[in-house]
């Protein structure tokens, strides 16, 4: 049998600079912040893209949106988030996509992808669910509510003071958006919204225990027996 001393505990890399270690989880800004703007400005270019070719081409891209309980266009579900009525109905969903989309990249690329896929399915799945009969529903803003969602609950969940500061800006400066989450708009997809809402709390809840379970606890370790 062989004793050996206790290890000296571990603890996290220090940041650059010689500074605290830097939480993942807690950032407000993305690590890599010209790629972060990047995909944020890639997403919107292809957004305005696809509603260029909807107005040279032929035909009505809105018609591959969502039609609420239509099995044939559960693929809607997919391109829904691409496509929009007009111009101004794009216009509008512009800046909210660019800051929201931006600042979800806190946790990287990779953790941002993550939360956009439940956003974008969760979203979907409940309009066609329970949106409007006849009706095809169009448009980034469910996506928009879901990051922003994200964004507002996050905090709470990773128990950061200033994600939760970050938020309450937000929230003061985007407070009106609250109002697409009740119905009586015309015109205006309230289920898109609140499901996209729910979707990124779903999102930040999932994100946030997964990162619990990843981080392991160190323990103490005592001298014991290594091996005959």
């Amino acid at each position: 049998m062989s004793t050996l001393p206790p290890l000296p505990p571990t603890s996290p890399p220090p940041a650059a600079g010689g500074g605290k270690p830097v939480d993942a989880a807690k950032r407000i800004l993305p690590p890599n912040p010209k790629a972060a703007a990047f995909v944020a400005l890639g997403f919107v270019a292809v957004l305005y893209l696809v509603e260029l070719l909807d107005v040279i081409l032929p035909g009505e891209f809105t018609h591959g949106g969502i039609l609420s309980r239509e099995a044939s266009s559960l693929d809607g579900i997919l391109w829904a988030p691409l496509l929009h009525a007009n111009w101004s109905h794009l216009f509008s969903n512009t800046v909210p996509v660019l800051v929201f989309s931006f600042l979800a990249m806190a946790a990287g690329i990779g953790r941002f992808a993550v939360v956009t896929a439940i956003i974008w399915l969760v979203s979907g799945l409940g309009v066609w669910l329970v949106g409007p009969s006849g009706a095809y529903t169009v448009g980034a803003s469910g996506l928009a509510f879901g990051w922003l969602a994200y964004l507002l609950v996050r905090g709470l969940f990773h128990r950061s003071l200033a994600q939760i500061a970050v938020a309450v800006v937000l929230l003061g400066i985007w407070s009106g958006m609250l109002w697409g989450l009740l119905p009586g708009n015309p015109g205006i997809s309230w289920q898109g919204h609140l499901f996209g809402a729910l979707a990124g709390i779903l999102a930040a809840w999932l994100t946030s225990r997964g990162e619990r379970v990843k981080s392991p606890k160190i323990e103490p370790t005592t001298p014991g027996n290594l091996g005959m």
